[in-house]
């Protein structure tokens, strides 16, 4: 696989500590609080009703978001430049940020309306879009904690849910993919594994290669796989590539569909077809080329389905299929998704990681990395702090969960595990050496910055940042 033509313990200590913090009682901690500046702060009265606590919340959120303090801002970016890499030395503040975050989310699964506003009321007082990772992290999660105390009718609610644009998304979505490898590690990780899966069947499927992807998104995985399969093909020995697509809507699919032939065209060697379908319907009658392979592609897909039910739905159709391979991305999550603290907690160790890593591709004062965070990232972290009240019926990620689960689901529904090749392994280091900026790329120890895992005798790979695993790759044959 070519990738040089595309664009361009601590945790459990962590999570140790935040138990330790909500352990806190909310009268000790108010106790503690300093007397504030009445003249100068927009005051809780206690009387009001809720909905104007969250108004005058909502007020020191702008006040506090939207103001740029350019000298603190060049001491975060010296501060960052000295050793931003490293969550052990998060400092006094940002104990008090995670402080905050915990004792909030505590009062909002207890539904202790005045805990809640009074330490929201707190935390916006010391974050902003344009501070550290933490301070970034916070802003959305603080976000998402109101958004759950509301209901669909407040017109508060659509104020903080609100959706970024079509256009909005998939400029974030571009930005991230061309700055990170996370995505372009799903991606050619995935591809790698199906190339090789097509070439060991290269005696026997009429070099005809099928691809189910079940969720096209915009098409930005396929443009390294249709290039690599054009290496391998001549003038007089063409390979033909089928992409079965679901997507969102059916001007997303057209526009993916667009980009894919367009680029496509390019390789002559090379018979490209698409179809798509819109998420939800039926493949049907599936029509098979005689002996092709036959690819089901996973990518970050299960986890946007909002029951265990549709989970089993769509493994046991995708098993019904008989693919010669199942290629399989999912983000790294929660052991206990439906228990809110712990997907709040375990979010919060994600997100911080995610963020942390931004600041390894982009500077902190970036108008990419504010849109990254604002209409991609922060949208997440939103849906899933509330993925099982008014997101159950969105298209956006809901929840994250740990590859054990993901792999006791697989093999329950008759899939076995197949090892991921060294060459799958080599890309990805190499990925990382072509795409990391600022900090040392690691491989299975040290605290580097972003870093590269195998795991579960080599049948896993993952990226991660630090000792936090981001996102793993796995493959997957069907058990007659």
């Amino acid at each position: 696989m070519s990738i040089l033509g595309m664009e361009d313990g601590k945790d459990e200590e962590f999570l140790s500590l935040g138990l330790a913090i909500v352990a806190e009682s909310c009268s000790q901690k108010r106790h503690k609080r300093k007397r504030r500046d009445e003249a100068t702060l927009v005051q809780l009265d206690l009387n009001e009703s809720w909905e104007g606590k969250i108004f005058s919340l909502l007020q020191m959120r702008e006040q506090m978001m939207t103001k740029l303090d350019h000298h603190k801002r060049d001491i975060i970016t010296t501060d960052q430049g000295a050793d931003h890499h490293n969550h052990k030395d998060i400092g006094g503040k940002g104990l008090q940020l995670i402080h905050s975050l915990l004792i909030s989310a505590t009062s909002v699964d207890e539904n202790d309306m005045d805990s809640v506003a009074e330490n929201l009321y707190d935390l916006y007082q010391n974050i902003s879009l344009f501070g550290d990772s933490l301070q970034r992290v916070a802003a959305y999660f603080a976000d998402g904690l109101i958004a759950r105390l509301l209901t669909r009718k407040s017109p508060f609610y659509d104020m903080i849910m609100k959706t970024p644009t079509q256009e909005e998304e998939f400029l974030a979505f571009t930005h991230f993919y061309k700055v990170s490898p996370f995505y372009q590690f799903a991606h050619f990780t995935a591809n790698q594994a199906i190339m090789e899966t097509f070439e060991n069947e290269e005696p026997n499927n009429n070099r005809f290669l099928h691809i189910i992807d079940y969720d096209i998104c915009y098409g930005f995985q396929w443009p390294s796989l249709i290039q690599s399969l054009s290496e391998i093909a001549t003038s007089t020995n063409r390979t033909s590539l089928k992409i079965t697509g679901y997507g969102r809507s059916l001007e997303e699919l057209q526009e993916t569909e667009t980009r894919l032939v367009g680029f496509a065209k390019g390789f002559r060697s090379l018979i490209f077809e698409f179809q798509g379908l819109l998420r939800g319907s039926k493949i049907g009658n599936l029509k098979r080329k005689k002996n092709e392979t036959v690819v089901v592609n996973l990518i970050c897909h299960l986890n946007t389905l909002n029951s265990v039910s549709k989970i089993y739905e769509t493994l046991k159709s995708v098993h019904m299929i008989n693919p010669s391979i199942v290629v399989m991305v999912e983000k790294e999550g929660c052991k206990s998704p439906h228990i809110f603290l712990s997907r709040f907690m375990e979010s919060l160790h994600y997100f911080a990681a995610m963020f942390d890593s931004l600041d390894d591709c982009l500077p902190v004062d970036s108008d990419e990395r504010l849109n990254i965070e604002k209409n991609h990232l922060g949208k997440e972290i939103k849906c899933l702090i509330n993925y099982d009240r008014d997101c159950v019926n969105s298209n956006t990620p809901l929840r994250y969960e740990r590859m054990e689960t993901w792999k006791a689901r697989m093999e329950s529904h008759g899939f076995s595990a197949c090892k991921l090749s060294s060459k799958s392994l080599i890309q990805a280091k190499l990925l990382l050496k072509i795409r990391t900026q600022y900090s040392p790329v690691q491989f299975g120890g040290g605290n580097g910055g972003f870093r590269i895992f195998e795991n579960d005798e080599g049948n896993v790979i993952s990226l991660g940042w630090q000792d936090r695993c981001l996102i793993t790759a796995s493959a997957w044959h069907c058990v007659q």
